[in-house]
């Protein structure tokens, strides 16, 4: 195998032959290279600890619920990341401080809370139960302060986190119930002192609260400390009051072990496992620490995992593919030099070798060269996910040599299989027969690769029946395998797609004079030339078509279900979270009918049964009021039962979500609330409006203790004036807040476009070197029709014909299969068709007709100029 004089002398003296073959394989490289290193990224991201950076064990609950499907060897186990934070028991820190080596152990509680301003009814007892007109430690409501901080929100914590957290106290005293510690910063900006009374409100209700002292923040708290609204001010309650304001009594986010002088975190963290053995609580030491106090890890690992390796392995089977036809292509054009290698007497195992030599000789290079783009590739996809909040801050790309090397290892493996077939046929002819077979084009493909094609295409047409019934996930799972099957059907029987095609396409070019009538004539006596010019366009357009539109179609189909289904005449939102007590303030307001505020957040659905078992994540909203008064704000499109029902215990569902649980109106639904709880609800109504609302309608006390933030997310509102509502947040009509969901909407849309970019930019790529290898191998055909009498501007307008036809064939079979993916798919997933914006699409039919009309009028511009 190694490289002999044949292989040396071919790329020596005809670079350009390999040209073609070097820039497919580099961005073959490319890919592999990117995608392994988000994989990699993925499967190794950490977060260094921060606030629990001075405790050396922390305890928290398993943040993932697990699917379980198969028994023995074929036993899997799905972890899915739960949509809010899992809590543990607070009592777990008592056992904790009772193992050996551990000198204390401290349960840590972070939660928002809410300024209240003073004149908007906060000091009114309103939930604090010390009577009206009187706040805690029997101070006058009428006293409380209200404190100035950027958004109203302030990250609250336990005191007892200063253990651990470097947190000091300046003046005063630490909280004790009824008392607040604030920052430094807080009481400057507040003009507050040690003392004085302040209103705020937290999941328990409105509060007044007196400053028992005043704290400057630790490093580690402070770089943890940063609220919601991202004001960063502070504040610490007493331990013993803590959990109920944050609205779960009687747990902890985590508790923090700290050690005895002396005592390893390894030690300690086996003395800790097992006196807390049978709870549940794991325990965390070195940078597991930070998957802790940073929740998003989790959707962070799921989202670099799922764009390195399901969308890592659709690239590298696309690279390899479309590598694999450009080698093809590249033997395939030398078969006249094989032909006479064979006719002098080469024997058909050096013919094979000098075409495994000149993989070892291009692929090689072209690897390590296509290397380095995709490391700043990755790079980049990398810090755009950081900079839109799918990755935390503190997440690093991680670089080894197992993605290089493996990008390099695939390209040199598809060199030499693509190499192999290709010079199979060459080699094993008989030395008499060579030349005669190299000059004339078979019509047909071998019979194997006939066999594999029709099964692909009956393959992609069974999928495509599977994708029409399947509902939810399970559509979109079977539309991947659509797309794929029918592109290696395309690719497979390339040439009697491409004659079809030239039949097809060539008829009205016969009509076009002269030139259209030699290009379609040409077209179909080379078909297997066309066939290597069409398959990328065919690629580019049906990966790029399916990303994009499946996109588009469900924003449209949202966001038409969103205008539809608000029926509210006023919005009210607020970034950090509606006041508590928002709905009920409004409905007390002159002309309003209804008042309803939403909290939104998501559950997990068990879907599917046996091996295709699966959890799927839905968006759910709570409702705080009845379900006849949501109706009277909200139209959910009711097709099954009412929500007049709607409580505890009963839940309204959308009809995608139940035909995917296999649920109905009165069957109970097995579900895990946010913090992975599990409940079984009765369904009471099936709507038809879930992608735009939401998939899960509950009432809102369903999510008590469950839930991060007990803040509503939304008031809609029947009724009254915008000036009166102002003071509970922002407030727009139903059309402004759906053009405002959209524009966040389109925001998300950003990775599916960005993929359909790098893959249909990888696949336009690879058409346009496609196109210009088929033109620089016809210099011959081009000179004998110059000599023949053609004009340069005929042969010219021959060549752009045949761009046409390659194009519009590319363009009308990637659409189809486009089509026969998207259509299937779009009504399992929503019940309506897909969306295709006409300029959009244009746009992509645009781009793949003047790709390859650059691609083969400059080349053969070149080309005619030494027969000029």
């Amino acid at each position: 195998m190694r490289p002999n004089g044949l292989a040396r002398a071919a790329v020596r003296f005809k670079p350009a032959s390999f040209a073609g073959t070097f820039v497919a394989l580099m961005m073959s490289a490319l890919i592999v290279t990117a995608c392994g290193i988000l994989l990699e990224t993925g499967l190794r991201a950490s977060v260094p600890p921060e606030r629990y950076a001075d405790a050396p064990v922390v305890t928290a609950a398993d943040q993932y619920e697990y699917v379980v499907t198969g028994s023995g060897e074929d036993r899997e186990e799905e972890a899915v990341p739960l949509p809010d934070t899992a809590r543990v028991d607070a009592g777990l820190a008592a056992r904790a401080a009772e193992a050996p080596g551990a000198a204390a152990a401290v349960p840590d509680f972070t939660f928002p809370v809410r300024t209240v301003e003073t004149g908007a009814g906060s000091g009114v007892g309103a939930g604090s139960g010390t009577g009206a007109g009187t706040g805690a430690n029997g101070v006058r409501a009428s006293s409380a302060r209200g404190l100035s901080v950027p958004g109203g929100v302030l990250t609250a914590h336990g005191w007892g986190s200063h253990a651990f957290t470097g947190t000091a106290l300046t003046s005063g005293s630490a909280p004790r119930t009824g008392e607040v510690v604030l920052d430094a910063g807080t009481v400057r900006a507040a003009r507050t002192a040690v003392g004085d009374i302040v209103a705020l409100d937290t999941a328990a209700g409105k509060r007044d609260f007196r400053v028992a002292g005043v704290a400057e923040a630790g490093r580690a708290e402070a770089s943890r400390g940063t609220g919601p609204a991202g004001s960063g001010a502070l504040v610490w309650f007493a331990d013993s009051e803590a959990p109920a304001l944050a609205g779960h009594p009687g747990t902890a986010d985590a508790i923090a072990v700290l050690a005895e002088p002396g005592t390893g975190s390894d030690a300690l963290a086996v003395s800790v496992r097992r006196a807390l053995a049978g709870s549940g609580a794991e325990v965390r030491t070195g940078d597991d620490r930070g998957a802790v106090e940073d929740p998003g890890l989790g959707y962070a690992k799921e989202t670099l995992f799922g764009l390195g390796g399901s969308f890592g392995g659709i690239a590298t089977i696309v690279a390899v593919f479309t590598a694999a036809g450009t080698v093809a292509l590249s033997v395939s054009q030398r078969s006249r030099e094989f032909a006479l290698l064979r006719a002098v007497g080469a024997t058909p195992r050096q013919v094979r070798r000098a075409v495994a030599s000149e993989a070892l000789l291009v692929a090689p290079l072209a690897g390590l060269v296509g290397c380095l783009p995709g490391i700043g590739l990755a790079h980049w996809w990398f810090g755009q996910l950081q900079d839109r909040g799918a990755v935390p801050e503190a997440v690093r790309v991680h670089v080894s040599g197992i993605p290089v090397l493996a990008a390099v290892a695939v390209g040199l493996l598809t060199a030499l299989g693509a190499g192999w077939a290709a010079g199979r046929r060459p080699a094993k002819t008989k030395p008499g027969q060579a030349l005669a077979e190299a000059s004339v084009e078979r019509l047909r493909p071998g019979v194997i690769r006939t066999v594999l094609g029709v099964g692909a295409l009956v393959g992609g047409t069974f999928l495509t029946g599977l994708s029409a019934g399947s509902t939810g996930d399970d559509a979109a799972g079977a539309a991947l395998g659509v797309v794929m099957c029918f592109m290696l059907a395309v690719a497979l029987l390339g040439p009697l797609v491409a004659r079809l095609c030239a039949g097809l396409f060539g008829l009205p070019l016969r009509g076009a004079g002269a030139a259209g009538e030699l290009a379609a004539a040409n077209s179909r006596a080379n078909a297997r030339r066309l066939a290597s010019a069409i398959t990328p366009i065919v690629l580019a357009m049906a990966f790029a078509s399916t990303l994009v539109f499946m996109h588009t179609s469900e924003n449209h189909i949202a966001d038409g279900q969103l205008r539809a289904g608000i029926t509210a005449d006023h919005v009210v939102t607020d970034p950090a979270g509606l006041p508590l007590d928002a709905a009920a303030r409004a409905a007390r307001l002159p002309g309003v009918e209804a008042a309803v505020g939403l909290l939104d957040t998501q559950v997990l659905v068990p879907v599917g049964s046996g091996e295709f078992a699966s959890l799927q994540g839905a968006a759910a909203q709570g409702v705080t009021g009845s379900g006849a008064e949501l109706a009277k704000v909200q139209d959910l499109d009711v097709r099954e039962g009412s929500l007049e029902r709607l409580g505890a215990g009963r839940i309204a569902v959308d009809r995608t979500l139940a035909a995917a649980a296999d649920v109905g109106v009165g069957d109970r639904l097995p579900l895990r609330l946010p913090d992975g709880a599990e409940a079984a609800p009765e369904v009471v109504a099936v709507y038809g409006r879930g992608l735009g609302l939401a998939a899960v309608t509950l009432d809102r006390a369903s999510l008590d203790g469950h839930v991060s933030s007990g803040f509503d997310s939304v008031l809609l509102v029947r009724g009254g004036s915008a000036g009166s509502l102002a003071a509970l947040g922002e407030v727009s009509d139903a059309s402004g807040f759906a053009t405002e969901r959209s524009l966040d909407a389109k925001l998300g849309a950003w990775s599916s476009n960005t993929m359909a970019a790098v893959l249909g930019g990888f696949a336009a790529v690879a058409a346009v070197n496609t196109l210009v290898m088929t033109v620089l191998d016809r210099r011959r055909e081009l000179g004998a029709l110059r000599l023949i009498g053609s004009t340069r501007r005929q042969v010219m307008r021959m060549l752009r014909w045949e761009s046409l036809l390659v194009s519009s064939a590319g363009v009308v079979l990637g659409s189809a299969i486009a089509a026969a993916t998207l259509i299937p798919m779009m009504r399992g997933m929503t019940g309506e068709a897909p969306y295709v914006p006409p300029l959009l699409y244009g746009a992509f039919v645009a781009a793949a007709g003047g790709l390859a009309l650059l691609a083969v009028t400059l080349p053969a511009r070149a080309a005619l100029r030494r027969w000029s």
